[in-house]
């Protein structure tokens, strides 16, 4: 199974967490499901979080695209670090 490390500034905990939960279904429906959340314990304004993914470039190319959708809508969201894990 590969994995997706996300880390993400600028956003609380609980409001990532809203969102992610808001979007599980559409995750799932891509193969991919959140397996764990943290909030960085020096440095309040960073999030990671950690999904498994079926298939990592189905998992990169949803991520790009909502990446690209949501930089269009927010232009001054901040840009999150992802890492793709593969066994």
């Amino acid at each position: 199974m590969s994995h997706v490390f996300v880390r993400l500034r600028g956003i609380q905990l609980e409001d990532l967490e809203m969102v992610l939960m808001a979007d599980a279904a559409e995750h799932a429906e891509r193969g991919m499901n959140l397996e764990q959340m943290w909030h960085n314990a020096d440095d309040a304004e960073e999030v990671l979080f950690l999904f498994s993914a079926e298939d990592l470039d189905k998992a990169r190319a949803y991520i790009n695209e909502m990446l690209g959708q949501a930089m269009s809508a927010f232009s001054d969201l901040p840009s999150p670090s992802i890492t793709y894990l593969q066994n």
